[in-house]
């Protein structure tokens, strides 16, 4: 049996590590998507404030098996 996989991007703030943003990340598309298999860090930024980092971002290739 063979199976086909979509991917889709998403971008994830957090304000705690860039751990936290991958985690929340991949849960909030698991309450939309059914069947998350994975994902993949495309991208990692950091935000900050007079040589403080403030935020951490990804984004995020969030792959998903079609029924």
């Amino acid at each position: 049996m063979s199976s086909v996989a979509r991917v889709t991007t998403i971008t994830v703030r957090s304000e705690t590590s860039f751990e936290d943003a991958v985690a929340a990340g991949v849960a909030r598309a698991a309450e939309t998507l059914r069947h998350v298999s994975g994902a993949w860090v495309k991208e990692q930024k950091v935000e900050a404030k007079d040589g403080v980092i403030t935020a951490w971002s990804v984004t995020l290739e969030v792959s998903f098996v079609l029924e």
